[in-house]
């Protein structure tokens, strides 16, 4: 990138950037809310704890969105965070639930959180089984474990991004012994990296809490605004990124203006997993050659359509996930469906069977049953 690039982008970054805390912080005074904050319980209530059900070593759930076995959330508590997953649902269609235990040895389990996670999340089926795209909020009180799991959709970009929400909005309060509010402080922060937006803005800063009312106002217009604003969004951006890529660039050897090569010449300086990785479509390279010392840069560029994602083996975007529903769920029975996932590449292969969870209907207060979901092992862990 030259110096003339970054000039240009610092500009149009500062222009942003600016333009966006005024607009934040107009609608963020205006919008200022006055609630009252909820204080956090005290002991863990006496009394009641609610049935568990145990099955092949996890814990069963009796509703889709809160099943606190730990007894670490009072009424109140669990209402707002059931409210905020329900609305999570409605708008994006992603499942996530939140789950605490005593301690995983409760289910014969000693160990790491990871594997326990995964299983259980498995188990559960969370998600929709298509796009994968779950996720489990799981707090084991007595272990002082906890960990986000996500449904195998997510790419592992977004493990970096849970493990941030973990270290600062989960792990601050439960080093305090503050689960309550660390749990509250923590979906919020989840549903944040989900979305974009926090469920509620009255915590925010000015200009964070200005533009959650501007996110919530534009969906109370409805969708037609999206196109108004999207439209013209998405082709700066496109048209921004066709110029990075396709800009003069010199040799950051020589200062000697390169020259791109075409598809057909490219293919000599790329190894066998980024010709693979062209051929399926899912990474476009450019070689780019300086004709004066040699000197070569070879730069990718993923697909956002692929149906391809990373190989744990050859570690290529070379690998297809394919999912058969071999017997479907009904009312009165589980049903089983086969996932396959193949590189083509690297030949690796891997075939693993899961329960589709039954279907139930759904009463109010979240009960019913997951989407069938499965989880790959991404997402991030932390202990205090």
């Amino acid at each position: 990138m030259t110096r003339r690039d970054l000039k240009f982008l610092f500009v149009i970054a500062g222009l942003v950037v600016v333009v966006g805390l005024a607009i934040g912080y107009i609608a963020g005074t205006l919008s200022r809310s006055e609630a009252p904050r909820t204080t956090e319980p005290g002991a863990a209530r006496q009394g009641w704890h609610p049935a568990e059900a145990v099955t092949d070593g996890y814990p069963g759930y009796q509703e889709l969105y809160v099943n606190d076995y730990a007894d670490l959330l009072d009424p109140a508590a669990e209402g707002r965070i059931r409210g905020k997953l329900k609305s999570l649902f409605r708008s994006t269609d992603i499942e996530m639930t939140v789950l605490t235990i005593d301690s995983m040895a409760r289910y014969g389990h000693a160990g790491a959180i990871e594997p326990f996670a995964t299983g259980l999340f498995n188990q559960w089926g969370i998600g929709d089984a298509k796009r994968n795209d779950g996720v489990l909020v799981l707090v084991a009180a007595d272990d002082r474990k906890m960990r986000i799991e996500l449904g195998a959709g997510f790419s592992r970009s977004w493990d970096a991004r849970m493990q941030r929400v973990i270290d600062t909005g989960f792990l601050p309060h439960f080093r305090d012994d503050a689960y309550q509010t660390g749990i509250e402080t923590g979906v919020d922060a989840t549903i944040f990296e989900l979305t974009g937006a926090l469920p509620e803005h009255q915590d925010l800063g000015t200009v964070q809490r200005g533009w959650a009312w501007i996110w919530y106002k534009m969906r109370a217009i409805g969708d037609w605004i999206w196109a108004g604003l999207l439209v013209p969004a998405v082709g700066g951006w496109l048209g921004l990124r066709r110029y990075l890529r396709n800009r003069p660039r010199s040799c950051s050897a020589c200062g000697t203006m390169m020259e791109r090569l075409d598809e057909a010449a490219d293919d000599e300086f790329l190894d066998d997993g980024q010709q693979t990785e062209e051929f399926v479509k899912s990474v476009d390279y450019d070689v780019w050659s300086c004709g004066s010392c040699g000197h070569m840069d070879i730069h990718g560029y993923k697909s956002w359509f692929s149906g391809h994602g990373n190989c744990p083996q050859c570690a290529y975007r070379t690998m297809k996930t394919e999912t058969t529903v071999l017997v479907s769920a009904t009312t009165s029975s589980t049903g089983r469906k086969r996932i396959d996932y193949d590189c083509r590449h690297c030949g690796y292969h891997n075939q693993v069977f899961r329960v589709i969870p039954r279907k139930t209907k759904s009463s109010g207060s979240g009960g019913g049953s997951f989407g069938g979901g499965s989880s790959s092992g991404g997402g991030a862990s932390g202990s205090w």
